[in-house]
Formats: structure tokens, sequence, C-alpha cells
């Protein structure tokens, strides 16, 4: 089976920890195929921005035509892109191409501060690239930009970007007024705003410190397209990553599915990080690749959503005894019925496995039969 294709669109990071360097390296730790346009070279490090040079659009566009004439593509990401005329050129191109998956992650503002997208070209970004987009995946301070942007529904956005994020709700919003700018689905990353337990934002600075205890990236979108409130869905996680993304929806997979797996990806990038550099230094890409088929610490969950188990397990969490039992609705003649039941299968169970123990031909295969009754007489 061929591997699924995946374009990135993006600049060129020489110290490897992010651009088209990082995105290669995501995208074949997923399985996939990479391939890349450059629209721009980098003079970086983990500390800084030192010079860029951006390619003539010309040119980027017979590097797009090229990989997706000879090998075609499944889903194109996008990054650092830099101009308005590089965007036109994109949004050209995709159209051209009929592409039909496209991972817009609106690269505005470097992880060292530096400004990577004029404020010339977002209103390019707005009209030809975002209606186009199957899912954008901005961080808050980009999403609050482009709404401050935004020539659509100038007044209602203007206050939200004002009001910036107090709560997840805000979040929601947000994603919310970016989804009715064109694109199918809206991933707001929330980790330039982290939570204090109860849900609000913690203070910046110093000040805030002690108080951030959560991070969560909202998902919105599904339904037709249209942005309608009975359409949507909202889908709470953390830490993101979006070449990931577009890998999971090279592999096949739904929107909400692709972004769950993707957050734990780089949750896991984070955790094993190699510590490179003397800055905001480089994931660990490839943490999954040696050998596990999940991100460590999710064997849980890809256990879960297994094809073989998944039904199996939805039908005992969504067994009518069981969401009873949860929600308080269980008769107590029923609960003292599965008490009685459970009661004489332990019996049963504690005497099986005396006569096991019985007729055991080795002290070793006693201790090992023994040990699971001593067990159930110490619970009971």
């Amino acid at each position: 089976m061929a591997p699924g294709r995946v374009l990135a669109i993006a600049g060129s990071d020489s110290s490897g920890g992010a651009g088209l360097e990082a995105d290669q390296k995501v995208i074949a730790a997923h399985g996939c195929y990479a391939m890349t346009a450059t629209t721009a070279l980098t003079a970086q490090n983990t500390k800084g921005v030192y010079d860029i040079h951006f390619v003539p659009p010309e040119f980027l566009r017979k590097q797009i035509d090229a990989v997706i004439e000879d090998v075609g593509v499944d889903v194109v990401k996008t990054g650092m892109l830099g101009s308005a005329e590089t965007i036109s050129t994109i949004a050209d191109a995709l159209v051209h191409h009929a592409v039909s998956t496209i991972v817009i992650d609106p690269v505005m503002i470097a992880t060292t501060g530096a400004h990577l997208l004029p404020a010339s070209a977002l209103r390019i970004l707005h009209a030809r690239l975002l209606p186009l987009a199957t899912i954008v995946t901005p961080n808050v301070p980009e999403a609050l930009r482009l709404l401050e942007n935004a020539t659509t529904e100038t007044e209602e956005n203007g206050k939200l970007a004002a009001a910036g994020v107090r709560t997840v709700d805000d979040l929601v919003a947000i994603a919310r007024a970016i989804r009715r700018l064109g694109p199918r689905w809206v991933l707001v990353k929330g980790g330039h705003c982290p939570f204090k337990a109860d849900g609000t934002a913690a203070p910046e600075g110093a000040e805030g410190e002690g108080e951030r205890e959560r991070v969560v990236d909202v998902l919105v979108g599904g339904g037709g397209g249209d942005g309608g409130e009975g359409e949507e869905e909202v889908v709470v996680k953390m830490e993101t990553g979006y070449s990931a993304i577009a890998s999971n929806l090279a592999k096949g997979m739904e929107m909400p599915a692709a972004v769950r797996t993707a957050c734990r990806y780089v949750q896991a990038g984070i955790r094993t990080a190699p510590g490179l550099g003397g800055g905001n230094g480089p994931l660990n890409h490839f943490h999954s690749v040696y050998a596990l088929p999940f991100s460590p610490g999710h064997f849980l969950e890809y256990l879960l959503e297994r094809p073989d188990v998944a039904p199996v397990w939805e039908t005992f969490v969504n067994h009518p005894f069981v969401l009873a039992m949860g929600d308080g609705t269980l008769p107590v003649e029923s609960f003292k019925g599965y008490l009685i039941q459970d009661y004489l299968y332990l019996i049963h169970f504690t005497r099986a496995n005396a006569l096991a123990s019985y007729k055991a031909g080795s002290l070793k295969d006693i201790a090992a039969v023994s040990l699971p009754r001593v067990s159930v007489l110490q619970d009971k």
C-alpha cells in the first residue's frame, strides 16, 4: 500500500527544528511520504531568526507543479508564507491542481519572537487561502491577529480580538469566528494562554507561574461547513502538531481523530526532546518510530481505539447498567443483585483456585494459583 503523500509548502529552518526540516521529520515519523516547496530560506537557530531570503513566487510555483504533476498529493500543509505574492501563487496552484485537503498553519511570529508575515499579506490570506482550507491552525496570538484583520463581521471580530482569552469558552468563540472566514475546521492552540485549575486564564509573567495548570486546544468544525451552530463539533485537547495532523489526514483519519493523535505525538515529542541549542530547541520527532505503533504513554488509548477492540469497549461502557450506575439512576435492588452475583462468582472463583492448588505438582505452581485466592479473601 502506497504511503500518504504530503506536500509541505513553507520556509526552511537552517537549524532543523522548525519549518520544512521539522515537517519532513514529522511526516516521515508518521509513515507518510514528504515533499517540499520552499517559500523562503532562513538564517536561524534556537535563539532567533537572523535573516530571510524569499524564493521568487515564479520558482515556488514551479516547485509545486513539479511534485504534484509527477508524484501527486493527498494533503498540502502550508507554513511560513512571507508575502502576499507567495500566498496568491500558492492559492492559484491549489485551485489549478484541485487539491482537496489543505492544512494551513498561519505562521506569523516565530517562537523566538521574529515577525514572519507582514500585515499587507493578511488580506490576501483571508481572501484567497482561508476559504480553501480544510483546517487552519493558529495559536492564540495568530488567531487574534486573523480576527483583527478580517474584512467580514469586522465589529464582532474586533470585540473578540480586543477581549482576548479569559476562559476556554473564549477559545471556542474565537475558533467559531475564524471558521466563518471560510475554513471547514479551525484548531486554536492555547499554548500561549495557559489556564488555572478552574478554567480561567492564568496571569502572565511571574505572577501566574504557580497557577498555570492546563493548556487547552479547541477544535471546531464538521457538519456542512457553513459554521451553523447545529453542525459544529467542539473537541478540547492538549498540545498539537500541524504536520502530524496533515500526515494523519493523508492516512485517512477523520479530523477529530487526526487532531487527537497529533496531540499525543507532540506531547511525547516534548517530553523526550533532545535539549539541543541554547534557546527554544527542537522536539524529538522520531520518539515512536523505533518499535511502538503508539506514542509513549498512550498504550491504553491505542488499544481502545483499535478496530477490533473499540466496538467491544463501546458496548461495555454504554451498557444500560453501567450508564445507570454512573448517573445514579440504578435501582438499589439492581445494585444489590449485582453485589450478590459478584460475591457468588468470587466464592466459586476462590474454590476453583483452591482445587487447582490442591492438584498442583510443585510449590511454585501452588504459590501461583494461591495468590488470586489470597487477594480475593483480603478484599472481602
